[in-house]
């Protein structure tokens, strides 16, 4: 344990401190199925309005934008990987297979990759029995999604929350929205978190 931390928390080198798993056994057993954020809100609200702080009775609504962690792939990428499971997936069953397989797209064009898959998608698609081993089927699902969600231009990202948003007309981000209500004293009332596709505001209690 970082000694700093002790120093700063005036206890002794020897002193036992409490186990990691605390807080998150608190937060799960106390805390389970509490709305917190409304009910911090709605006490911080209360004790505004009671000391005097709040006097207007406008509210401005507001949506600030929060980058995922994630950084999300982009389509050719995750293409051209489920590409390569799917073949590797068949060439475990059968390297005959290697001789009928469609030739790979070399460049970085969606359209040449998209017309690849699409090809490779039926050249194994036409063999029954090899479309119904487990292992062969799932990778070729995961293609077949793959190029519907690129068709219908979605980001792909491991963050499964994120979505892609626009700031303006011109300008995009990937993650999510923060939207928040507040009063001209800059009391927040009300704050919902969404992914970013969403509008501003409606989406506020």
């Amino acid at each position: 344990f970082d000694m700093s931390f002790k120093y700063f928390l005036e206890m002794t080198p020897e002193e036992e401190v409490i186990n990691p798993s605390s807080l998150t056994k608190f937060r799960k057993l106390r805390l389970k199925d509490t709305d917190l954020l409304n009910l911090l809100i709605g006490k911080t609200v209360s004790i505004a309005i009671e000391k005097g702080i709040i006097r207007s009775r406008s509210i401005i609504v507001d949506a600030t934008h929060s980058l995922s962690r994630s950084n999300p792939l982009s389509p050719i990428e995750v293409l051209k990987e489920r590409g390569i499971q799917l073949r590797k997936a068949v060439y475990s069953v059968d390297e005959n297979r290697k001789e009928r397989m469609p030739s790979k797209n070399e460049d970085n064009d969606l359209e040449h990759e998209l017309s690849y898959c699409n090809k490779l998608k039926k050249e194994i698609e036409s063999d029954q029995a090899l479309c119904a081993l487990p292992k062969v089927k799932e990778k070729l699902n995961l293609l077949q999604e793959t190029m519907e969600d690129t068709q219908d231009h979605y980001t792909l990202s491991k963050d499964s929350d994120a979505r892609t948003g626009h700031k303006s007309a011109d300008t995009s981000f990937f993650g999510f929205k923060t939207h928040i209500a507040m009063t001209e004293e800059r009391i927040i009332t009300a704050a919902v978190v969404t992914s970013a596709e969403k509008g501003d505001g409606p989406v506020l209690p």
